[in-house]
């Protein structure tokens, strides 16, 4: 299990504690501001990512350095984890309300405010990014014409989650000062800022999920369809099979190859059970 299910989930998987959703968690008023802060610095954000792309050209060891510096400091602020859709909707099980918002990478990346990111809350009432981000410059969250924060039903988060897995996107639960998780989005490798850090940077802001994928050559039609849709470049085709195959070094565990594949030939086991990326984070 990853190092939070240790820290913050006993031992259990951590993003299905209740309690790291809590409300209570939000009376601390640096937490408060700190998502705040967040919301107002769209372009910070993709000025930070920006940088990752000149570290390359430093020594190894410079890079090294800053690599675990950015890694440590995440992990206490802003860390996500990859989520299969099951387990999203066991979240969404315990959820109180959910609310909508536009998602801030979009925004940095695109200037365009689509909306892929939720919020979630165990409390009564109204959802607490709404509390929270109801003072925040409209440039973020849309103009004072929009309606920015868009309540639903666990039905329908659910719903919205499985058109976003037909649209390709990896779900990821995230925390804003670990371990309240308080965002889970909805990414890809275009625009999604933790996703370039993590997976072309090689800056680990956010694990790999509690799962890997695999394929039953049996029952694989050798389509290749399942590989348009990795944002991880997880999945090969071999030519001499005619059948695809999981590289599960590469492999997060999102299983949105799964929701093209007609024949059900891929799966989610494990990542405890298979040895070689057991302890791959």
């Amino acid at each position: 299990m990853c190092e939070f299910c240790h820290k913050h989930g006993e031992g259990k998987k951590w993003y299905l504690q209740a309690k790291n959703y809590a409300e209570d968690l939000l009376s601390d008023a640096d937490r408060r501001q700190f998502i705040r802060q967040f919301a107002r610095e769209a372009d910070h954000l993709r000025e930070n990512v920006d940088q990752l792309a000149k570290l390359r050209r430093a020594p190894a060891f410079i890079q090294r350095m800053v690599k675990a510096s950015v890694t440590r400091t995440q992990k206490k602020q802003h860390f996500g984890q990859v989520v299969p859709i099951e387990e999203i909707k066991q979240i969404f099980g315990f959820a109180n309300s959910i609310v909508r918002i536009a998602c801030i990478c979009r925004y940095a990346t695109m200037g365009e405010r689509a909306r892929y990111c939720y919020g979630m809350s165990t409390g009564p009432g109204a959802s607490s990014m709404e509390s929270i981000l109801g003072d925040v410059d409209d440039s973020y969250l849309g103009g004072p014409d929009t309606d920015r924060f868009e309540n639903l039903t666990p039905d329908e988060a659910i719903r919205a989650f499985e058109e976003h897995e037909r649209e390709g996107l990896c779900h990821t639960v995230w925390t804003f000062i670990t371990p309240y998780i308080g965002g889970i989005c909805n990414c890809d490798r275009a625009e999604c800022l933790a996703m370039r850090a993590t997976v072309t940077h090689d800056v680990k802001v956010m694990f790999r999920a509690e799962y890997v994928a695999e394929v039953n050559p049996d029952a694989c039609s050798g389509c290749r369809s399942c590989m348009r849709l990795c944002q991880f470049g997880a999945l090969a085709y071999s030519a001499a099979r005619k059948k695809a195959h999981v590289d599960q070094y590469a492999c997060y565990g999102c299983g949105i190859c799964r929701s093209v594949c007609t024949k059900e030939a891929i799966r989610l086991v494990p990542r405890a059970d298979v040895a070689a990326v057991a302890t791959m984070f």
